[in-house]
């Protein structure tokens, strides 16, 4: 006997994949692109010995699984924040390798530009939502 999927309910009877936002997802596609550099900075240091490998790698691959973490937290403001500090932490890099600030220039920038563009984005969406009558989905 089979049982029938609930209405609205996805393949397979799994609900519907909630609809993310412009900013949430530029910025998780950020915060993943920053998860692979820092895998670079990790050899890198471990490369040039500029910490202990033990310190290097541990401290690397932390980074890049808590980063990979704070990429799906981005529907809540507070996620938006703790990105800001993936940030922040990609400029202390620098300290270790000054190429480093260059690199964490960049990826600020863009974190800059798609939250921006990516509010804006959101906003029109929901202006437009409102506007057309019925289920725009």
């Amino acid at each position: 006997m089979t049982t029938a999927a609930p209405a609205g309910a996805g393949p397979a009877g799994r609900p519907p994949r909630r609809r993310r936002g412009a900013v949430e997802s530029l910025l998780s596609i950020v915060l993943v692109l920053e998860a692979m550099t820092l895998f670079f900075v990790t050899l890198v240091v471990f490369g040039r010995q500029l910490l202990p490998a033990g310190v290097a790698w541990g401290c690397g691959l932390g980074a890049i699984v808590l980063t990979l973490l704070i990429s799906q937290t981005l529907r809540w403001r507070w996620g938006v924040a703790l990105g800001w500090l993936v940030q922040l932490g990609l400029v202390a890099c620098g300290f270790l390798d000054p190429v480093m600030f260059v690199v964490a220039a960049l990826f600020v920038a863009i974190w800059t530009y798609c939250l921006v563009k990516g509010t804006q984005l959101d906003r029109l969406n929901a202006a437009r939502l409102r506007e057309t009558p019925g289920d725009a989905a």
